[in-house]
């Protein structure tokens, strides 16, 4: 008895999304990988630490470590907020990402770009 194939998890659109840092790069990579791709720049980070008091989740606020960012009594966790602008771009990638079937995170290579992929 052969087996059955599961349904993909994508929409069965063929094309996959490519997230890239900055959007020179997206436009260059782009040229390249052609009709099957959609190629998008995070634009840098999508999550940070908080960049002041307004940027503090309310949660947290009370909280003698607030004004850090890292919860310095529970194994320095640190509280990720989106970067102001940033809400519009995020929503514009999960757009792009309901239209695909394949991520690919393509960041550079190093610790910056590890860090935006995992945020992504």
């Amino acid at each position: 008895m052969a087996k059955k194939k599961k349904p993909s998890a994508g929409n069965g659109t063929g094309q996959a999304l490519v997230i890239v840092e900055s959007p020179a790069k997206a436009k260059t990579i782009a040229k390249y990988l052609g009709k099957g791709f959609i190629v998008e720049a995070s634009i840098g980070h999508v999550r940070d630490l908080p960049q002041g008091a307004k940027q503090i989740p309310a949660k947290y606020k009370k909280e003698s470590w607030s004004n850090l960012g890292v919860n310095v009594d529970d194994k320095f966790k640190p509280i990720y907020v989106v970067p102001p602008g940033k809400t519009k771009h995020i929503a514009l990638l999960k757009e792009q990402l309901k239209k695909s079937d394949a991520l690919y995170l393509a960041t550079d290579e190093d610790r910056e770009g590890e860090a935006i992929s995992w945020h992504l």
